[in-house]
């Protein structure tokens, strides 16, 4: 069983963009497991979409804060770089910009949350941009890259690039508990594929999720998780001793 699309009328208002191509706007939307359900071929997702929009990410990006931004060096540039094209940040750009209804899933696929999953987010956000390229070139591309990045990319340019969030939560657990998080991985797909997920612990309790093309990146995304819960709810100490899953 699959679902039937939602309107794509709804993914061009959302990117500006009219396509000339609409099969290409229908791959770019479509995951791996409604082609599945729907018995088509490899050739109709959206894996070779995202292979290409990821470059076209990268170049437009790199070309931009080249000639923009002299001022910095190639590792603060490479830095700034990484950190917007990670997944974690192609989701959130993904979610703000209401992506997730529009994209193609199985019925179980869609009923597990896919349409919120990070992982498959970010690779129809790329997967759209590498449609927008094909079907009008990179000029277009360019329009819609430096509007969902931009800002993010300014807040990066402007103050110290501080996602290292595994070591601010390391120093602020040490300081308040006297203990260390602990991380744990689980993993899901092909070995070229693979997705990792981290679960952080601190004094047993589960205080942050997150996922990643990388074990780094998962748990980078916990760690941010951690702290931003932290930060209301003030301080990590009285966290329950519950040690289930630790």
């Amino acid at each position: 069983m699959i679902l039937r699309h939602r309107g794509r009328e709804g993914i061009e208002k959302i990117l500006g963009v009219r396509f000339r191509d609409r099969e290409l706007l229908r791959i770019s939307l479509t995951h791996r497991s409604y082609a599945h359900a729907a018995s088509m071929g490899s050739e109709n997702t959206n894996e070779r979409l995202e292979f290409l929009g990821d470059a076209v990410l990268d170049l437009v990006i790199s070309d931009y804060m080249y000639n923009k931004h002299r001022e910095l060096d190639e590792g603060e540039l490479t830095r700034i770089r990484s950190f917007l094209v990670n997944m974690n940040s192609l989701s959130e750009m993904a979610r703000d910009i209401g992506i997730g209804p529009h994209i193609l899933l199985s019925r179980e696929e869609r009923a597990d949350g896919g349409a919120e999953k990070s992982s498959i987010l970010a690779d129809t956000l790329e997967a759209l941009i590498g449609a927008v390229y094909l079907d009008q070139g990179l000029h277009k591309a360019r329009e819609v890259v430096m509007r969902l990045v931009l800002e993010k990319m300014n807040e990066a340019v402007s103050g110290p690039l501080d996602y290292d969030y595994k070591s601010r939560l390391q120093e602020q657990v040490v300081k308040e508990t006297g203990a260390l998080p602990r991380y744990r991985l689980t993993e899901e797909g092909p070995a070229h594929r693979k997705i990792f997920y981290a679960t952080v612990y601190i004094n047993g309790e589960i205080r942050g999720q997150g996922s990643g093309s990388s074990k780094k990146e998962a748990e980078q995304a916990a760690a941010q998780q951690a702290l931003e819960g932290a930060s209301k709810d003030r301080v990590f100490k009285g966290s329950n001793s519950d040690k289930k899953g630790e």
